[in-house]
């Protein structure tokens, strides 16, 4: 009996010149063809798993190097002493206590007191308002704090309403423009000086900066060490516009 299962054998594609035709509509494909498309999907997919990789490795990279730049920068502004000859002294705040400058504060006046004292400047501003419950802002505790120790109080100004560097700085920029004060010191801890020097010059002040290094946060200590990582942060928030 004749086998009706040979006629169903698919017909040889015929070949010329080395060539092989593509079978026309409706007839069916090479065997391999599905095998090739397949392959060449794995291909596309390995492809694009090492670049997808590669770009998550540069970008892990890229902000790694702009983070210990960023640090070492902070580092470098906390040790360089940029004492000079202003118009005015900025103290920025710190915590007071029922009138009464904390360490760190009472530090970061103290290396103002110096400064004023030999004669870098006429004027002194010191900044900072008041947390709920406090009697007393962190400006007019300053404030105090100078006079008894001599500063003519008509030699301070006060700027008593920010209640953070971004606030105070504005506030400073704003108390000191009718006096025609262009170029100011600031004073506070090194990890802190980079941020708000930043900030002084967006204000259009020419400012400089000087740390005070008697206070209870050590230079190269571990407290210090992890404000400059907050630091690091704070500035890296504020350059993409966050206040």
């Amino acid at each position: 009996m004749r086998d009706d299962s040979e006629d169903t054998q698919p017909l040889p594609i015929p070949r010329f010149g080395g060539c092989q035709i593509a079978p026309a509509p409706g007839f069916p494909a090479p065997a391999n063809a599905g095998s090739a498309r397949r392959r060449r999907a794995r291909q596309i997919a390995r492809s694009a798993r090492r670049w997808i990789t590669a770009a998550v490795y540069f970008a892990f990279a890229g902000i790694f190097l702009l983070s210990v730049s960023l640090i070492a920068a902070i580092y470098w502004q906390a040790r360089t002493d940029e004492t000079r000859s202003v118009e005015a002294i900025v103290v920025l705040g710190a915590a007071q206590f029922n009138g009464r400058p904390s360490p760190v504060l009472r530090a970061r006046l103290d290396r103002a007191l110096e400064v004023y004292n030999d004669g870098y400047a006429p004027l002194i501003v010191v900044s900072g308002g008041r947390v709920s419950g406090d009697q007393f802002t962190e400006a007019e505790a300053g404030r105090d704090y100078l006079v008894e120790r001599g500063v003519p109080e008509e030699a301070i100004l006060l700027e008593d309403a920010g209640s953070d560097s971004w606030e105070s700085m504005r506030g400073v920029a704003a108390l000191v423009e009718p006096r025609n004060v262009d170029r100011v010191l600031l004073v506070s801890n090194g990890f802190h000086l980079l941020r708000v020097e930043i900030m002084a010059r967006d204000l259009g002040l020419t400012a400089f900066s000087t740390a005070s290094t008697s206070g209870p946060i050590r230079p190269w200590s571990a407290p210090e060490f992890s404000y400059v990582i907050r630091e690091a942060a704070g500035i890296a928030a504020y350059l993409a516009g966050y206040r």
